[in-house]
Protein backbone atom coordinates (compact mmCIF):
# COMPACT_ATOMS: atom_id res chain seq x y z
CA UNK A 1 0.00 0.00 0.00
CA UNK A 2 1.18 3.47 -0.78
CA UNK A 3 2.32 5.67 1.87
CA UNK A 4 1.49 9.36 2.52
CA UNK A 5 4.08 11.90 2.63
CA UNK A 6 2.59 14.49 5.32
CA UNK A 7 4.58 17.68 4.30
CA UNK A 8 3.09 17.18 0.62
CA UNK A 9 -0.43 16.28 1.71
CA UNK A 10 -0.06 19.43 4.60
CA UNK A 11 1.94 21.64 1.07
CA UNK A 12 -0.78 21.03 -0.92
CA UNK A 13 -3.91 21.64 1.10
CA UNK A 14 -6.26 23.93 0.92
CA UNK A 15 -6.85 26.88 3.75
CA UNK A 16 -9.65 25.72 6.05
CA UNK A 17 -11.21 25.57 9.46
CA UNK A 18 -8.12 24.11 11.32
CA UNK A 19 -5.80 26.58 9.78
CA UNK A 20 -7.77 28.97 10.94
CA UNK A 21 -7.69 27.71 14.35
CA UNK A 22 -4.17 27.20 15.00
CA UNK A 23 -3.47 30.57 13.57
CA UNK A 24 -6.20 32.11 15.89
CA UNK A 25 -5.04 30.08 18.86
CA UNK A 26 -1.18 30.73 18.04
CA UNK A 27 -1.76 34.74 17.75
CA UNK A 28 -3.63 34.48 21.25
CA UNK A 29 -0.56 33.12 22.96
CA UNK A 30 1.53 35.64 21.34
CA UNK A 31 -0.44 38.69 21.93
CA UNK A 32 0.00 37.71 25.64
CA UNK A 33 3.49 37.33 25.22
CA UNK A 34 3.96 40.37 23.22
CA UNK A 35 2.10 42.04 26.55
CA UNK A 36 4.38 40.43 28.46
CA UNK A 37 7.29 41.33 26.91
CA UNK A 38 6.77 45.27 26.32
CA UNK A 39 5.21 45.84 29.95
CA UNK A 40 8.49 46.85 31.03
CA UNK A 41 9.03 49.20 28.55
CA UNK A 42 5.18 50.70 29.65
CA UNK A 43 6.39 50.66 33.51
CA UNK A 44 9.29 51.87 33.44
CA UNK A 45 9.05 55.52 33.89
CA UNK A 46 7.12 54.93 37.22
CA UNK A 47 9.89 52.39 38.08
CA UNK A 48 12.41 54.44 37.76
CA UNK A 49 10.61 57.04 40.05
CA UNK A 50 9.36 54.96 42.52
CA UNK A 51 12.64 52.88 43.27
CA UNK A 52 14.96 55.95 42.64
CA UNK A 53 16.38 53.57 39.56
CA UNK A 54 19.53 55.18 37.64
CA UNK A 55 19.60 54.72 34.07
CA UNK A 56 22.33 51.90 34.00
CA UNK A 57 20.30 50.00 36.89
CA UNK A 58 16.88 50.32 34.97
CA UNK A 59 18.55 48.72 31.91
CA UNK A 60 19.82 46.56 34.16
CA UNK A 61 16.73 45.71 35.82
CA UNK A 62 15.67 45.01 32.24
CA UNK A 63 18.19 41.98 31.41
CA UNK A 64 17.03 39.87 33.95
CA UNK A 65 13.96 39.21 31.71
CA UNK A 66 15.89 38.90 28.83
CA UNK A 67 18.16 37.00 30.16
CA UNK A 68 15.14 34.44 30.86
CA UNK A 69 14.21 34.61 27.48
CA UNK A 70 16.96 33.50 25.99
CA UNK A 71 17.65 30.65 28.31
CA UNK A 72 13.99 29.78 27.93
CA UNK A 73 14.74 29.56 23.96
CA UNK A 74 18.11 27.92 24.32
CA UNK A 75 15.85 24.95 26.18
CA UNK A 76 11.87 24.64 25.26
CA UNK A 77 13.31 25.09 21.55
CA UNK A 78 15.26 21.64 21.32
CA UNK A 79 12.71 19.94 24.11
CA UNK A 80 9.95 20.63 21.67
CA UNK A 81 11.11 18.85 19.20
CA UNK A 82 11.23 15.98 21.67
CA UNK A 83 8.08 16.16 23.62
CA UNK A 84 6.00 17.79 21.25
CA UNK A 85 5.50 21.67 20.06
CA UNK A 86 1.88 21.44 21.88
CA UNK A 87 3.46 20.48 25.32
CA UNK A 88 6.12 23.00 25.19
CA UNK A 89 3.62 25.99 24.39
CA UNK A 90 1.39 24.65 27.40
CA UNK A 91 4.20 24.94 29.70
CA UNK A 92 5.53 28.24 28.79
CA UNK A 93 2.74 30.17 28.12
CA UNK A 94 1.45 28.72 32.09
CA UNK A 95 5.15 29.88 33.14
CA UNK A 96 5.20 33.15 31.84
CA UNK A 97 1.76 34.18 32.82
CA UNK A 98 1.84 33.09 36.13
CA UNK A 99 5.36 34.61 37.03
CA UNK A 100 4.14 37.89 35.60
CA UNK A 101 0.72 37.76 37.62
CA UNK A 102 2.54 37.35 40.65
CA UNK A 103 5.12 40.17 39.92
CA UNK A 104 2.94 42.66 40.66
CA UNK A 105 3.41 41.75 43.89
CA UNK A 106 7.06 42.43 43.44
CA UNK A 107 8.54 45.07 46.10
CA UNK A 108 12.15 45.65 45.54
CA UNK A 109 14.33 45.61 42.12
CA UNK A 110 15.83 42.02 43.03
CA UNK A 111 12.23 40.56 43.59
CA UNK A 112 10.94 42.05 40.39
CA UNK A 113 14.29 40.98 38.24
CA UNK A 114 14.16 37.31 39.65
CA UNK A 115 10.00 37.14 38.66
CA UNK A 116 11.48 38.82 35.08
CA UNK A 117 13.50 36.14 35.01
CA UNK A 118 10.81 32.95 35.72
CA UNK A 119 8.73 34.77 32.79
CA UNK A 120 11.22 35.14 30.72
CA UNK A 121 11.98 31.34 30.55
CA UNK A 122 8.58 30.91 29.37
CA UNK A 123 8.24 33.62 26.64
CA UNK A 124 11.54 32.39 25.28
CA UNK A 125 10.59 28.87 24.70
CA UNK A 126 7.11 29.84 23.58
CA UNK A 127 7.72 31.54 20.32
CA UNK A 128 9.74 29.06 18.48
CA UNK A 129 7.31 26.50 19.26
CA UNK A 130 4.47 28.26 18.08
CA UNK A 131 6.39 29.70 15.56
CA UNK A 132 7.03 25.88 14.33
CA UNK A 133 3.57 24.30 14.41
CA UNK A 134 1.81 27.52 12.47
CA UNK A 135 4.51 26.94 9.80
CA UNK A 136 4.27 22.83 10.10
CA UNK A 137 0.47 23.11 9.01
CA UNK A 138 0.36 26.04 6.87
CA UNK A 139 0.24 25.58 2.59
CA UNK A 140 3.42 26.24 1.07
CA UNK A 141 2.05 28.91 -1.19
CA UNK A 142 0.49 30.85 1.28
CA UNK A 143 3.28 29.72 4.57
CA UNK A 144 4.94 33.33 4.79
CA UNK A 145 1.98 35.26 5.01
CA UNK A 146 -0.12 32.67 7.54
CA UNK A 147 3.47 33.07 10.13
CA UNK A 148 3.53 36.58 9.96
CA UNK A 149 -0.43 36.75 10.59
CA UNK A 150 -0.04 34.61 13.19
CA UNK A 151 2.94 36.25 14.41
CA UNK A 152 1.68 39.55 14.40
CA UNK A 153 -0.28 39.16 17.45
CA UNK A 154 3.25 40.00 19.00
CA UNK A 155 3.16 43.18 18.24
CA UNK A 156 -0.59 43.42 19.16
CA UNK A 157 0.45 42.33 22.56
CA UNK A 158 2.90 45.13 22.31
CA UNK A 159 0.39 47.93 21.74
CA UNK A 160 -2.20 46.44 24.06
CA UNK A 161 0.67 47.12 26.55
CA UNK A 162 0.86 50.88 25.69
CA UNK A 163 -2.53 51.26 25.43
CA UNK A 164 -3.58 49.65 28.57
CA UNK A 165 -0.64 51.82 29.98
CA UNK A 166 -2.39 54.96 29.15
CA UNK A 167 -5.35 53.82 30.84
CA UNK A 168 -4.54 51.82 33.98
CA UNK A 169 -0.93 53.69 35.21
CA UNK A 170 -2.63 56.98 35.88
CA UNK A 171 -5.34 55.17 38.10
CA UNK A 172 -4.00 52.34 39.51
CA UNK A 173 0.00 52.25 39.18
CA UNK A 174 2.27 49.83 37.65
CA UNK A 175 1.09 46.97 39.70
CA UNK A 176 -1.91 46.76 37.60
CA UNK A 177 -0.07 46.34 34.53
CA UNK A 178 0.98 42.58 35.72
CA UNK A 179 -2.50 41.17 37.75
CA UNK A 180 -3.74 41.38 34.47
CA UNK A 181 -1.72 38.65 33.24
CA UNK A 182 -4.25 36.55 35.71
CA UNK A 183 -6.85 36.82 32.67
CA UNK A 184 -5.18 35.02 29.56
CA UNK A 185 -3.99 32.23 32.52
CA UNK A 186 -7.54 31.36 33.20
CA UNK A 187 -8.56 31.23 29.36
CA UNK A 188 -5.34 28.77 28.60
CA UNK A 189 -7.42 25.64 28.48
CA UNK A 190 -10.12 27.25 25.48
CA UNK A 191 -7.02 28.72 23.61
CA UNK A 192 -5.55 24.92 23.83
CA UNK A 193 -8.13 23.04 22.47
CA UNK A 194 -8.13 24.46 18.83
CA UNK A 195 -4.09 23.47 19.38
CA UNK A 196 -3.11 20.45 17.41
CA UNK A 197 -0.27 18.39 18.58
CA UNK A 198 2.39 18.63 15.20
CA UNK A 199 1.22 15.84 12.68
CA UNK A 200 5.49 15.14 12.20
CA UNK A 201 6.03 14.68 15.95
CA UNK A 202 2.69 12.30 16.39
CA UNK A 203 4.36 10.25 13.15
CA UNK A 204 7.68 9.93 14.63
CA UNK A 205 6.24 8.81 18.04
CA UNK A 206 4.47 6.63 15.50
CA UNK A 207 0.72 7.29 17.38
CA UNK A 208 -0.18 7.23 13.48
CA UNK A 209 -4.06 7.63 14.01
CA UNK A 210 -3.58 10.49 16.05
CA UNK A 211 -1.69 12.17 13.31
CA UNK A 212 -4.08 10.74 10.88
CA UNK A 213 -7.56 11.79 12.53
CA UNK A 214 -5.63 15.71 12.02
CA UNK A 215 -4.64 15.35 8.52
CA UNK A 216 -7.89 14.16 7.67
CA UNK A 217 -9.19 17.79 9.37
CA UNK A 218 -7.12 19.83 6.56
CA UNK A 219 -8.78 17.78 3.36
CA UNK A 220 -12.22 16.49 4.83
CA UNK A 221 -13.41 14.79 1.49
CA UNK A 222 -10.23 13.59 1.28
CA UNK A 223 -9.34 9.52 2.22
CA UNK A 224 -6.00 8.79 3.72
CA UNK A 225 -5.28 5.19 2.88
CA UNK A 226 -1.83 3.96 3.78
CA UNK A 227 1.03 4.52 6.42
CA UNK A 228 1.73 8.25 7.16
CA UNK A 229 5.70 8.91 5.86
CA UNK A 230 8.28 11.24 7.11
CA UNK A 231 9.57 13.51 4.25
CA UNK A 232 12.98 12.89 3.36
CA UNK A 233 15.88 14.28 6.20
CA UNK A 234 13.57 13.91 9.30
CA UNK A 235 14.91 10.42 10.46
CA UNK A 236 18.03 13.27 11.54
CA UNK A 237 18.84 13.35 15.42
CA UNK A 238 17.26 16.76 17.07
CA UNK A 239 20.93 17.94 17.90
CA UNK A 240 22.38 21.20 17.84
CA UNK A 241 25.12 19.38 15.71
CA UNK A 242 22.54 18.98 12.75
CA UNK A 243 21.89 22.82 12.36
CA UNK A 244 25.60 22.96 10.88
CA UNK A 245 25.15 20.08 8.98
CA UNK A 246 23.96 19.74 4.93
CA UNK A 247 25.15 22.91 3.96
CA UNK A 248 23.89 24.80 6.77
CA UNK A 249 26.26 26.61 8.41
CA UNK A 250 26.55 29.75 6.91
CA UNK A 251 22.64 30.20 7.03
CA UNK A 252 22.60 29.38 10.41
CA UNK A 253 25.04 31.48 11.40
CA UNK A 254 24.16 34.85 9.26
CA UNK A 255 20.59 33.97 10.94
CA UNK A 256 22.03 34.04 14.48
CA UNK A 257 23.76 37.26 13.48
CA UNK A 258 20.48 38.81 11.91
CA UNK A 259 18.25 37.86 15.09
CA UNK A 260 20.90 39.11 17.35
CA UNK A 261 20.70 42.75 15.52
CA UNK A 262 17.32 42.63 14.87
CA UNK A 263 16.07 41.84 18.78
CA UNK A 264 19.07 44.30 19.76
CA UNK A 265 16.83 47.58 17.82
CA UNK A 266 13.43 45.81 19.35
CA UNK A 267 14.14 45.54 22.58
CA UNK A 268 16.26 49.05 22.68
CA UNK A 269 13.23 50.85 21.74
CA UNK A 270 10.95 48.60 23.07
CA UNK A 271 12.61 49.65 26.47
CA UNK A 272 13.53 53.08 26.22
CA UNK A 273 11.82 54.81 23.66
CA UNK A 274 8.90 55.94 26.15
CA UNK A 275 11.94 57.50 28.44
CA UNK A 276 13.66 58.94 25.62
CA UNK A 277 10.52 60.98 24.68
CA UNK A 278 9.80 62.05 27.92
CA UNK A 279 13.37 63.41 28.14
CA UNK A 280 12.51 65.22 25.20
CA UNK A 281 9.43 66.52 26.73
CA UNK A 282 6.77 65.08 25.98
CA UNK A 283 4.24 64.09 28.56
CA UNK A 284 3.75 60.47 29.55
CA UNK A 285 0.70 60.01 27.94
CA UNK A 286 2.04 60.47 24.18
CA UNK A 287 5.34 58.58 25.22
CA UNK A 288 3.27 55.60 25.66
CA UNK A 289 1.46 56.64 22.38
CA UNK A 290 4.71 56.88 20.54
CA UNK A 291 5.15 52.97 21.69
CA UNK A 292 1.73 52.37 20.43
CA UNK A 293 2.41 53.28 16.95
CA UNK A 294 5.55 51.03 17.17
CA UNK A 295 4.08 47.83 17.70
CA UNK A 296 1.02 49.14 15.23
CA UNK A 297 3.85 49.38 12.40
CA UNK A 298 5.04 45.95 13.54
CA UNK A 299 1.98 44.45 13.19
CA UNK A 300 1.14 45.66 9.88
CA UNK A 301 4.70 45.81 8.51
CA UNK A 302 4.64 42.16 9.23
CA UNK A 303 1.41 41.01 7.62
CA UNK A 304 2.15 42.89 4.47
CA UNK A 305 5.85 41.74 4.57
CA UNK A 306 4.45 37.66 4.83
CA UNK A 307 2.59 38.79 1.29
CA UNK A 308 5.52 40.28 -0.64
CA UNK A 309 7.53 37.50 0.98
CA UNK A 310 5.15 34.71 -0.71
CA UNK A 311 5.92 37.18 -4.09
CA UNK A 312 9.80 37.67 -4.02
CA UNK A 313 10.83 35.69 -0.79
CA UNK A 314 11.48 36.00 2.19
CA UNK A 315 15.20 37.23 2.40
CA UNK A 316 14.65 39.99 -0.06
CA UNK A 317 11.52 41.38 2.02
CA UNK A 318 13.88 41.41 5.43
CA UNK A 319 16.24 43.38 3.41
CA UNK A 320 14.21 45.94 2.44
CA UNK A 321 12.86 46.23 6.08
CA UNK A 322 15.78 46.26 8.11
CA UNK A 323 17.08 49.12 5.48
CA UNK A 324 13.88 50.83 5.95
CA UNK A 325 13.97 50.40 9.78
CA UNK A 326 17.45 51.78 10.33
CA UNK A 327 16.59 54.85 8.52
CA UNK A 328 13.78 55.96 10.35
CA UNK A 329 15.17 54.92 13.54
CA UNK A 330 18.69 57.13 12.97
CA UNK A 331 15.91 60.15 12.09
CA UNK A 332 13.70 59.95 15.03
CA UNK A 333 16.23 61.75 17.27
CA UNK A 334 15.70 65.13 14.80
CA UNK A 335 12.70 67.26 15.64
CA UNK A 336 10.03 67.11 13.22
CA UNK A 337 6.38 67.51 13.23
CA UNK A 338 4.25 65.39 15.04
CA UNK A 339 2.40 63.70 11.88
CA UNK A 340 6.27 62.75 10.28
CA UNK A 341 7.41 61.56 13.88
CA UNK A 342 4.30 58.75 14.48
CA UNK A 343 5.21 57.58 10.56
CA UNK A 344 9.12 57.26 11.34
CA UNK A 345 7.94 55.54 14.54
CA UNK A 346 5.29 53.56 12.70
CA UNK A 347 7.66 52.61 9.75
CA UNK A 348 10.39 51.88 12.91
CA UNK A 349 8.32 49.45 13.80
CA UNK A 350 8.05 47.77 10.55
CA UNK A 351 11.38 47.64 10.22
CA UNK A 352 12.19 45.68 14.05
CA UNK A 353 9.13 43.79 15.08
CA UNK A 354 7.83 43.49 11.67
CA UNK A 355 11.32 42.13 10.65
CA UNK A 356 11.91 40.21 13.94
CA UNK A 357 8.44 38.20 13.04
CA UNK A 358 9.70 37.51 9.43
CA UNK A 359 13.05 36.51 10.50
CA UNK A 360 11.35 33.54 12.44
CA UNK A 361 9.61 32.64 9.63
CA UNK A 362 13.06 32.16 7.69
CA UNK A 363 14.22 30.20 9.73
CA UNK A 364 11.64 27.91 9.80
CA UNK A 365 11.65 27.56 6.05
CA UNK A 366 15.10 26.77 6.38
CA UNK A 367 15.32 23.61 8.73
CA UNK A 368 13.77 20.26 8.58
CA UNK A 369 10.79 19.04 10.74
CA UNK A 370 12.69 17.41 13.25
CA UNK A 371 15.12 20.35 13.84
CA UNK A 372 12.96 22.94 13.58
CA UNK A 373 12.04 24.28 17.06
CA UNK A 374 16.08 23.78 17.98
CA UNK A 375 16.64 25.68 14.73
CA UNK A 376 14.27 28.21 16.14
CA UNK A 377 15.21 28.14 19.88
CA UNK A 378 18.77 28.64 19.27
CA UNK A 379 18.23 31.79 16.68
CA UNK A 380 15.88 33.10 18.94
CA UNK A 381 18.34 32.49 22.16
CA UNK A 382 21.46 34.19 19.92
CA UNK A 383 18.94 37.13 19.28
CA UNK A 384 18.14 37.26 23.04
CA UNK A 385 21.26 38.25 23.54
CA UNK A 386 20.90 41.40 21.48
CA UNK A 387 18.02 41.65 23.58
CA UNK A 388 20.13 42.00 26.57
CA UNK A 389 22.02 44.10 25.37
CA UNK A 390 19.89 46.53 23.56
CA UNK A 391 18.49 47.84 27.08
CA UNK A 392 21.86 48.03 28.72
CA UNK A 393 22.77 50.15 25.50
CA UNK A 394 20.32 52.78 25.94
CA UNK A 395 20.85 52.43 29.57
CA UNK A 396 24.44 53.81 29.22
CA UNK A 397 23.77 56.32 26.24
CA UNK A 398 21.27 58.09 28.70
CA UNK A 399 23.39 57.98 31.56
CA UNK A 400 25.81 59.61 29.27
CA UNK A 401 23.66 62.53 27.72
CA UNK A 402 24.28 62.42 24.86
CA UNK A 403 22.18 64.72 22.12
CA UNK A 404 19.13 63.02 21.52
CA UNK A 405 19.97 62.31 17.74
CA UNK A 406 23.38 60.33 18.48
CA UNK A 407 21.12 57.76 20.57
CA UNK A 408 19.10 56.68 17.75
CA UNK A 409 21.78 56.57 15.28
CA UNK A 410 23.40 54.06 17.72
CA UNK A 411 20.00 52.38 17.74
CA UNK A 412 19.87 52.04 13.86
CA UNK A 413 23.67 50.90 13.17
CA UNK A 414 23.07 47.23 13.69
CA UNK A 415 20.43 47.47 11.09
CA UNK A 416 22.75 47.76 8.81
CA UNK A 417 24.66 45.07 10.09
CA UNK A 418 22.30 42.47 9.80
CA UNK A 419 21.38 43.86 6.15
CA UNK A 420 24.82 42.16 5.41
CA UNK A 421 24.41 38.62 7.65
CA UNK A 422 20.65 38.65 5.41
CA UNK A 423 22.75 39.19 2.12
CA UNK A 424 25.30 36.45 3.37
CA UNK A 425 22.21 34.37 4.36
CA UNK A 426 20.48 34.66 0.77
CA UNK A 427 23.46 33.38 -1.15
CA UNK A 428 24.09 30.52 1.28
CA UNK A 429 20.29 29.04 0.34
CA UNK A 430 21.10 29.48 -3.11
CA UNK A 431 24.32 28.17 -2.71
CA UNK A 432 22.37 25.11 -0.93
CA UNK A 433 19.81 24.85 -3.52
CA UNK A 434 22.33 24.37 -6.15
CA UNK A 435 24.13 21.85 -4.63
CA UNK A 436 20.64 19.87 -4.07
CA UNK A 437 19.90 20.15 -7.71
CA UNK A 438 23.47 19.15 -8.87
CA UNK A 439 23.17 16.09 -6.44
CA UNK A 440 19.76 15.16 -7.54
CA UNK A 441 20.83 15.54 -11.54
CA UNK A 442 23.74 13.47 -10.47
Amino acid sequence: MQGIDINRHIDEARFGNLHLKIIIACAILLIVDGYDVFIYGVVLPQLMDQWGLSAPQAGSLASWALFGMMSGALFFGPLGDRIGRKTCITICFALFSAATFVNGFATTPTMFGVLRFLAGLGCGGLMPNAVALTNEYAPKRMRSTLVALMFSGYAVGGMAAAGLGIWLLPLFGWQAMFFAAAIPLILLPLVLRGLPESAGFLVRQGRQEQARAILQRLSPGQRLDGPLLQPQGIAAKTSIAELFRHNRTLGTLSMWLCFFCCLLMVYALGSWLPQLMRSAGYSLGSSLSFLLALNFGGMLGAIGGGRLADRFGLPQVVIAYFLLGAVCISLLGLNGPMPILYLLIFVAGAGTTGTQILLYASVADFYDLSVRSTGLGWASGMGRVGAIVGPMLGGVLLAAQLPMALNFVAFALPGLVAVLATTIFMLSRRQQAARKSYALAA
